[in-house]
């Protein structure tokens, strides 16, 4: 499966995962609104064997056959120390 990697231009490190490329309808208006203006950044072959580095690729699978696509938040604070 191929999916196409888009980042947000509003909200940091949160990239969207789409199952076409450019395929913006597919998203929901409201997150649409929330996450801006979208940049692609990658396209990328969602094998069973691919490892991502922050994400489950199978849940990303599943989420873009059954809806089209995948939000990739942002991590989690490690223990509320500055930035790196």
């Amino acid at each position: 499966m191929q999916a196409y990697v888009y980042k947000s231009l509003r909200k940091a490190e949160t990239f969207v995962y789409l199952r076409e490329r450019d395929a913006f309808g597919l998203l929901p208006e409201v997150l649409r609104t929330q996450l801006g203006e979208l940049r692609f950044v990658l396209d990328v072959a969602l094998t069973p064997e691919r490892q991502l580095a922050r994400e489950d690729a199978a849940v990303v699978r599943a989420n873009l056959a059954g809806q089209g696509f995948h939000i990739q938040f942002p991590p989690p604070p490690t223990d509320g120390s500055a930035d790196d």
